[in-house]
């Protein structure tokens, strides 16, 4: 973009240093050093002066913000890759493109799934936790703190895309037998390749798996996909794991579910209203009932660089006259 005026980006929140010195190399960037939210009279104001908007997961980009938006607003670069947050609809109405980063978080998201899946089951939470008050512990006892083994489990994926996929291929090297609900099937050879079953009733696979894992984006049509009556359907002894969104899930009829027994445990790394994170499952996690991560499924140092990468060329190319790679399209109705 030599010779050409600096678009100005708007980022809004404080980003790897690395990506930031070559945001500030490439454009006219407006970093916010303090890492603090913006709050919604300070997104107005970026949309009105901004070339490009590079929000987070966690900003809410809807339609009454962008239009309040100027006619210098040509692109949204989501610093992520889910964009339940932003209205794509409407974006594209005010003629504004919409990007974000698919691809680069696949296994650092599957790595902390399988974390999960080890980490409830096993109850390793819930024994470091103990070693923080020795007098707890008097040694090693053949019934101590026993938890469940993996090896050999049914494990059911909600889900079966780029993260579903990665994280069946952790579990079969754990040797869990792979089951998976998915809006389309898997091609055969991937099926081959994981030993995998297809149900295509959510309901039947629910009611029939030892772990489930939830790997399926947030969209109108996915919220609360594990409904009350679809979590009733699980076994007392299946542990729930889930590091996509927390809407997914009916997240008091779950906690209903542990406080009575229903079910066995959970792994969870996203919350139905997050940041805010019910009481209800911290009381849980301290009896030892779920272990709860604050949003850190994708968070390694490698995985925020290749974000930042994938923002940056998704506005050069834009900028170059070029469709970026990674645009996102509105879903029809």
């Amino acid at each position: 973009m030599a010779g050409k005026k600096k678009p100005l980006v708007v980022i809004t929140r404080k980003l790897p240093d690395q990506v930031e010195t070559r945001m500030r190399e490439l454009f006219d960037a407006r970093l916010n050093v303090e890492d603090r939210p913006m709050t919604q009279p300070e997104l107005v104001a970026a949309v009105k002066e901004a070339d490009v908007l590079v929000p987070t997961v966690t900003d809410r980009i809807d339609a009454a913000l962008l239009e309040q938006a100027s006619d210098r607003l040509k692109l949204i670069a989501n610093f992520g890759n889910g964009v339940d947050k932003i209205d794509v609809s409407a974006a594209a109405r005010c003629g504004i493109t919409v990007t974000n980063t698919p691809g680069v978080l696949t296994e650092d998201t599957a790595d902390m799934t399988m974390a999960l899946m080890l980490a409830v089951p096993r109850r390793v939470a819930e024994g470091a936790n103990i070693l923080e008050h020795p007098s707890k512990w008097d040694g090693w006892s053949p019934t101590w703190m026993l938890g469940r083994r993996v090896t050999g489990k049914r494990l059911g994926i909600v889900g079966m895309g780029r993260i579903g996929t990665a994280v069946a291929r952790r579990a079969k090297a754990f040797g869990l037998s792979i089951h998976y609900h998915n809006r389309n099937r898997v091609m055969p050879a991937l099926e081959d390749e994981l030993e995998a079953t297809y149900w295509e009733s959510l309901d039947q696979m629910l009611a029939r798996m030892d772990i489930i894992s939830v790997n399926c984006p947030s969209t109108p049509a996915t919220y609360h996909l594990l409904s009350a009556r679809r979590l009733a359907l699980l076994q007392p002894t299946c542990y729930l794991v889930n590091t996509a969104r927390g809407d997914l899930i009916d997240e008091e009829a779950m906690i209903k579910l542990l406080q009575e027994g229903k079910i066995a445990g959970a792994g969870l790394d996203v919350f139905e209203n997050e940041p805010a994170v019910n009481p209800k499952l911290v009381k849980l996690a301290a009896k030892g009932k779920v272990v709860l991560l604050p949003h850190m499924g994708s968070a390694t140092i490698e995985g925020r660089i290749d974000m930042g990468e994938k923002v940056i060329i998704n506005i050069r190319a834009f900028f170059d006259g070029h469709r970026p790679p990674d645009r996102v399209l509105p879903i029809r109705a």
